[in-house]
């Protein structure tokens, strides 16, 4: 009898180790899943919350941008011939400038005639290959604004907008 006494406390002591293995096992898996938890908010959220207030802020930014809109100074449609060799093609483009106050819009109206034809013959140095692309685009209104600042005395072109931008084969 006492050697079954002495198996049956071995075997209870077996499965009161196993219990605890098991309450260990639980325990481990529950602070590694608190931990992924964590690692997970603090790296993938904070993130995520990151990139939103950055956006956050570059809305703000183009909505500032918006506010300081300059004064806008129609400059009309432009018909040209343009400089293809092959074939005949026709450029028709409106154009409007964005200046920075009103004293530049006032001494853009009194060399409106040098400020259309600075356009005029630029427009008709170029060739569609170079004006079809969103890029030509926009080096062609750089260059307008060039020399639209070059004309006036106190520069102050911000901007060049085409309103409207055909290209013809004729």
């Amino acid at each position: 009898m006492a050697e079954e006494e002495k198996e049956k406390q071995g075997q209870e002591e077996k499965k009161g180790g196993g219990k605890k293995k098991l309450i260990i096992l639980l325990v481990l898996l529950l602070l590694l899943a608190g931990g992924g938890g964590a690692a997970y908010k603090f790296l993938v959220l904070d993130k995520k919350a990151q990139s939103k207030e950055k956006q956050a802020q570059k809305i703000i930014e183009e909505i500032k941008a918006t506010e300081n809109v300059g004064v806008m100074f129609d400059l009309g449609t432009f018909v040209v011939n343009l400089a293809d060799p092959d074939i005949e093609r026709y450029l028709k483009v409106s154009i409007v400038l964005e200046l920075k106050d009103q004293k530049v819009q006032q001494e853009a109206q009194k060399r409106l005639p040098e400020i259309k034809d600075a356009i005029t013959t630029l427009l008709l140095t170029k060739k569609s290959s170079e004006i079809r692309t969103p890029e030509g685009i926009e080096f062609l209104k750089e260059e307008i604004a060039k020399r639209v600042n070059a004309i006036l005395p106190l520069g102050g072109v911000k901007n060049v907008y085409f309103t409207e931008f055909i290209i013809q084969t004729g």
